[in-house]
């Protein structure tokens, strides 16, 4: 790496209405480390251990907004008291250390299983965009004879969703929304996913407007400090669609992002690996 490259790296940067001290992040990471669903002392060591060298900024592993968008025993939630006051310890003890966190709110929609406790507990069906199961990995090595996705319920109003992540934001003291490989929002956007005939389906606009509703509802509690990661080329949980259909559907999205101003704009480069 050129000199002047290295120098950049630790100058200050801003990001929405943060300074962070310089411009070397760690990226979102999934553990699968929580007690249940509560974030507990081994992933407070975690991130702090990730401040060393006084990182700018730390992106959560995917934080889940309710039960029943959950694919793993030991992912983390924050829809409630308990899940809420553990975070508030591990970002406590990060901003200690001077770096700034950002909470990255996730729901799995299909790819969940009916069978795991906390969708038995919640009593809600796996939910997806259509009913359209995804075809590949999904083995659930917890559940009994590691059983494979299973065909979801459509959504009846995709706006209880939206609202499921806009409580998490109001718990969560700055957010990232988790479009990225195969999630909710990415299925959304993929027409392999997401059939639908009605206002959430079918066109550009359409499959982009969970995402962008969702974004504009997690701007109404922080403002500006939101952050969006898509990944249109990743072919996880079986989401992907053809190049031109990728670029008509992402170039859509991505234009009615910018108009957001999410993050309140960046005054230079970030440096971010995940670890």
């Amino acid at each position: 790496m050129a000199a002047s490259t290295t120098n950049i790296l630790f100058k200050p940067l801003r990001l929405g209405s943060l300074t962070l001290q310089n411009r070397i992040g760690m990226s979102a990471m999934t553990r699968n480390r929580a007690s249940g669903t509560v974030p507990n002392d081994l992933m407070k060591e975690y991130y702090v251990q990730r401040t060393a060298g006084g990182t700018g900024l730390i992106v959560t592993e995917g934080i889940l907004v309710s039960p029943q968008g959950s694919q793993w025993p030991t992912s983390p939630g924050i829809w409630n008291d308990e899940q809420v006051a553990a975070w508030k310890t591990i970002v406590d003890a990060v901003h200690e250390a001077g770096t700034k966190i950002y909470a990255q709110l996730s729901h799995v929609g299909r790819t969940a299983h009916p069978d795991a406790k906390l969708q038995r507990v919640w009593g809600e069906p796996v939910y997806g965009p259509s009913a359209i199961a995804a075809r590949v990995g999904g083995k659930f090595r917890f559940l009994p004879g590691s059983p494979g996705y299973v065909i979801p319920t459509p959504i009846p109003d995709p706006r209880t969703i939206i609202a499921q992540f806009q409580q998490a934001a109001v718990t969560a003291k700055r957010a990232e929304l988790h479009g990225a490989s195969g999630m909710l929002i990415a299925q959304f956007l993929d027409s392999g996913a997401n059939q639908r005939t009605d206002e959430w389906g079918g066109s550009a606009a359409n499959r982009a407007r969970f995402a962008l509703e969702t974004l504009a509802a997690l701007k109404e509690v922080w403002g500006p400090d939101v952050a969006f990661k898509i990944s249109p080329g990743n072919g996880t949980n079986d989401v992907g669609i053809p190049v031109a259909e990728t670029i008509e559907v992402y170039g859509h999205l991505m234009k009615e992002v910018d108009k957001l101003g999410l993050g309140g704009g960046v005054d230079g480069v970030f440096f971010g690996e995940a670890s």
